[in-house]
């Protein structure tokens, strides 16, 4: 059995509410609970976080690195265009990332076309919606088991 985390950053939390027309209209509950039953079924755990503070989001990469994870899926939402914490902490934990994003930011504003975590990650989802959660899991699932 593997243990796994989610983190979700800034207004992740308005999930189904914000922007439905690009982010959906699951709530961020609906995707943490089909995560977590998920995991559950291939066998492992799934914690999930969600901040709007950049220090709590650090704070709790740097916690991860104490829990022997076998990985991490993180939306880090607009932090990932310009947080180079978030990266100095996931590269510290030692712990493989795999990065979402709801949207395909390619698509969109330039300002959304680099993040500074997809170098660093052992992969990056964009714009599969909601159900990119899924797909991100599921292939920490299978890097996990190799």
């Amino acid at each position: 059995m593997a243990r796994f985390l989610l983190i979700n950053g800034p207004n992740l939390n308005l999930l189904g509410k914000r922007e439905p027309e690009i982010y959906g209209s699951t709530t961020l509950g609906e995707v943490e609970a089909s995560l977590i039953e998920q995991a559950a079924r291939h066998g492992h755990t799934l914690d999930c976080f969600q901040s709007n503070a950049e220090y709590e989001l650090v704070e709790r990469i740097q916690q991860a690195s104490e829990e022997r994870l076998a990985g991490i899926v993180i939306n880090p939402a607009a932090l990932g265009h310009s947080s180079i914490a978030l990266r100095d902490a996931l590269l510290a934990t030692g712990v493989p990332f795999i990065e979402i994003h709801i949207s395909n930011i390619f698509a969109r504003e330039t300002f959304r076309h680099h993040t500074y975590l997809s170098d660093v990650a052992s992969g990056v989802i964009v714009g599969f919606g909601v159900r990119g959660y899924e797909l991100a899991l599921s292939a920490a699932i299978e890097n996990a088991s190799q």
